[in-house]
């Protein structure tokens, strides 16, 4: 709000604050909350069977790629328990409030589990890819997930229960 606040003082300006300070709060706040209420909910209330097993811890992080030099974030990963040598990563998710998610960010997900694959830290064998989004998804990511079991959409009616 600093970069705009001598244009609150202004009466009836707050509409115009507000249209140009949006997206900000959206991508800066709305985005990083869903993100948050996304972990919550694969380690307390998801149904392990649709994550290939009990959490015992879900974070975010970044992946580095060190042929092309960059870095893939990712907003939700789960890991299992590890009964072996390595741990089990159960899933990784990419969280989108306000995006229709599509083909696109499946395809990345699936580019970031070959990259934890060559790092040889977690088992990725079972690995699902989950899309969490407030805004829904588009034709190709039903179409994907419909002929993956190992692809999950997660739409705010899964995560608060109304499903």
């Amino acid at each position: 709000m600093r970069p705009v606040w001598d244009q609150l003082e202004r009466p009836g300006s707050a509409p115009r604050v507000w249209q140009a300070s949006r997206r900000r709060f959206v991508s800066n706040v709305l985005g990083p909350h869903f993100e948050q209420v996304c972990r919550d909910w694969a380690l307390h209330h998801a149904d392990p069977e649709l994550l290939g097993g009990l959490p015992a811890r879900v974070g975010h992080g970044v992946v580095h790629d060190s042929k092309t030099r960059t870095s893939h974030e990712v907003d939700v990963a789960v890991i299992g328990i590890a009964d072996g040598a390595k741990p089990p990563l159960l899933a990784i998710g990419e969280a989108k409030w306000n995006d229709t998610m599509g083909l696109a960010h499946i395809d990345r997900l699936r580019h970031i589990r070959d990259l934890v694959t060559q790092g040889g830290r977690y088992d990725t064998s079972a690995t699902r890819l989950i899309c969490f989004s407030g805004a829904g998804y588009n034709d190709k990511a039903h179409a994907a997930a419909a002929a993956d079991p190992g692809i999950r959409l997660i739409d705010l009616a899964a995560l608060y229960g109304q499903v």
